[in-house]
């Protein structure tokens, strides 16, 4: 959920790390900081609130140092503040160290510190990092103390071997000026290959300005970065070569490009993302193809239940994956949420095929879920928008989606374009086992490939949607209702108003209303309900009007013809494929949040206590 960057090479690292964490504040922090070396000593400055607070912090300007470390910090042990912000250093000030993650047995070593002498100035888990390295450095191994350098690096390497739990750690000494170390375990870490220069970073878009050629740290890989090399070793420090990959984004893309909040951005370029997410995987009148991808017909006939395990957002497109999946391939599937699925001893085997979908690749939960499900001798499958993500690095299969960044903390372009992957996965699936028709998967697919210019229809015409969500963003409480996929987007839609509104609300089967739910219904409460399959029209109108009898105002969101005069607001969208139809309805449910939070005022792209990448359980 923090955000790391680093920066060796011939310019000042204070610009260039303070504009890496300017890049990164989508993931989410409360506090800032970066360190230095000038001349023989670490030079630190940080502070709680804002990335933009470092610049008046007096004697930042007077930094020359051209080696740097850089974090933003959210907050899991101490309250934020400057002394739990990152960087920390060890006693001596010989060591600086910047991490994401947690590390699990913090207070055994903290107590094994502390008794061989080391005071804490924090309440961190960090801290106990530079204070290892530190003990490793001048109680290490005879054999090691040759090479200041190679003892620089095995001090990391025995700290390391102490810390229990998830980690991405860049560290600096004055003692090795021309170097910063950093090794990963389960937290995401990139290295950016400048010319006479490199850069480090949590996440791609942070130094995408600087490079695109990058290299993937692996779990468990060192790597001693310096201007004109990098070196990789493994967990035993033998070293190693390792290939670069070439990320083709767009550096403007991860810019506003003239809007006023990247969510806006990111809802308008959903038809852009769709179309790439499509792509090449089918045409008309041609079979679905994942090059990507090697699946046969004598695995998917032994296949006897999906599981799709994600987390948030990433859930909900798994909702409608499990309607498109048992639809057209037959086969019985599951929808977990990935901190769940992990403690329940799920029934997972060789016949299993687990689909875990994460926008970044990076989610914690969901990565240890995939590693559980392999664990067990199930086949696995990554969703992700990060092309050489964890989560892709550990599946047995990976496929793309391709909506360019997503910056926001609430994810909109991400959603409908896994909704848009997962049917066309299903509609592959299909066509290997022949469960479904040609006709219907050809419907389907034409059906698809007019999703973008129907979204463009909905983006044309937002001001019913910006005067709806004036006359009521002053309200405490909200609820939305749907039935089928209806419901899965339901769900969608009620989470983007809590995440960037703050204004409760809450999702419910419509057909459920009456079991419990209706009690919360009171004059003038607003409800929001999504009526898009032909089949369940009458039903869902039934229990809309539920609400209605008992004072609810309503707003309507459909693609079917709805009786005049039921309902308060109707807000028409274009007709699709039921299946398919959670990518058009939210579109109208993104914009409603999107508008309710500007006119509270809030800051739509950075809502309070959220992360875009939750790099921890």
């Amino acid at each position: 959920m923090c955000g790391i960057v680093g920066y060796i090479g011939n310019k000042k690292a204070t610009p260039v790390l303070i504009d890496g964490l300017l890049c990164l504040e989508y993931r989410g922090y409360d506090s800032a900081g970066i360190a230095t070396i000038e001349n023989d000593s670490i030079k630190v400055m940080k502070d709680k609130g804002r990335v933009n607070n470092l610049y008046n912090l007096e004697g930042i300007n007077d930094l020359e140092g051209t080696v740097g470390i850089a974090h933003t910090r959210w907050a899991t042990h101490g309250k934020p503040s400057k002394e739990n912000s990152h960087p920390h250093m060890d006693n001596s000030n010989t060591f600086a160290v910047v991490h994401n993650g947690i590390i699990e047995n913090y207070s055994e070593l903290r107590e094994f510190l502390s008794k061989n002498g080391y005071n804490f100035l924090s309440q961190t888990d960090t801290e106990v990092i530079p204070n290892l390295i530190h003990y490793y450095y001048t109680n290490g191994p005879v054999s090691i103390l040759e090479n200041i350098n190679e003892r620089f690096l095995g001090a990391v390497k025995s700290a390391v071997n102490d810390l229990k739990g998830s980690y991405a750690i860049e560290a600096i000494s004055p003692i090795c000026p021309n170097e910063i170390i950093v090794v990963r375990k389960d937290s995401p870490l990139v290295i950016g290959k400048g010319k006479s220069e490199n850069f480090i970073a949590s996440d791609i878009p942070a130094i995408l300005t600087h490079t695109k050629d990058f290299y993937l740290l692996d779990d468990n890989e060192f790597a001693v970065v310096s201007k004109n090399k990098v070196r990789f070793f493994d967990n035993s420090l033998i070293e190693h070569n390792k290939a670069i990959k070439n990320i083709e984004w767009d550096a403007n893309a991860a810019g506003k490009d003239g809007y006023e909040d990247y969510m806006l951005k990111e809802i308008n370029e959903q038809p852009t993302a769709i179309r790439e997410t499509i792509g090449s995987r089918f045409k008309l009148g041609e079979k679905c193809s994942f090059h990507d991808i090697d699946i046969t017909k004598e695995y998917l006939s032994s296949v006897n239940r999906i599981f799709f395990v994600a987390c948030g957002t990433a859930w909900h497109a798994g909702l409608v994956g499990k309607a498109l999946m048992e639809n057209l391939c037959k086969i019985p599937t599951e929808v977990d949420i990935a901190s769940e699925f992990r403690y329940r001893n799920p029934i997972i085997d060789e016949h299993t095929l687990c689909i875990y979908i994460s926008q970044s690749g990076e989610t914690a939960d969901t990565i240890a879920a995939l590693k559980l499900a392999k664990s067990h001798g199930a086949k696995t499958l990554a969703i992700s928008n990060v092309i050489g993500s964890s989560i892709t690095r550990e599946a047995d299969y990976s496929i793309y989606t391709h909506a360019g960044p997503e910056i926001a903390v609430a994810s909109t372009k991400a959603y409908t374009s896994q909704v848009a992957l997962v049917a066309i996965l299903a509609m592959y699936f299909a066509e290997i086992l022949g469960t479904s028709s040609e006709s219907e998967i050809e419907k389907l697919k034409s059906d698809l490939i007019d999703l973008p210019s129907k979204i463009e229809q909905i983006l044309a015409n937002t001001d019913e949607i910006k005067n709806f969500a004036k006359k009521i963003y002053t309200e405490k409480d909200m609820f939305f209702l749907g039935r089928g996929t209806d419901y899965n987007v339901a769900l969608e839609g009620s989470l983007k108003l809590k995440e960037i509104s703050y204004i409760h609300s809450e999702a419910y089967a419509a057909g459920e209303l009456k079991h419990g739910p209706i009690a919360l219904i009171e004059n003038g409460v607003t409800v929001i309900g999504i009526i898009t399959n032909p089949d369940l029209v009458e039903k869902s109108i039934s229990n809309i009007q539920e609400v209605i009898t008992r004072g609810a105002k309503t707003l309507i969101i459909t693609n079917q013809i709805i009786p005049n005069g039921h309902f308060d607001y109707v807000l028409t969208i274009p007709e699709t494929n039921p299946l398919i139809s959670p990518i058009l309805s939210v579109i109208p449910m993104q914009l409603l949040s999107y508008y309710i939070s500007k006119f509270k005022g809030l800051d739509v792209d950075k809502p309070r206590n959220l992360a875009k990448s939750v790099t921890v359980e």
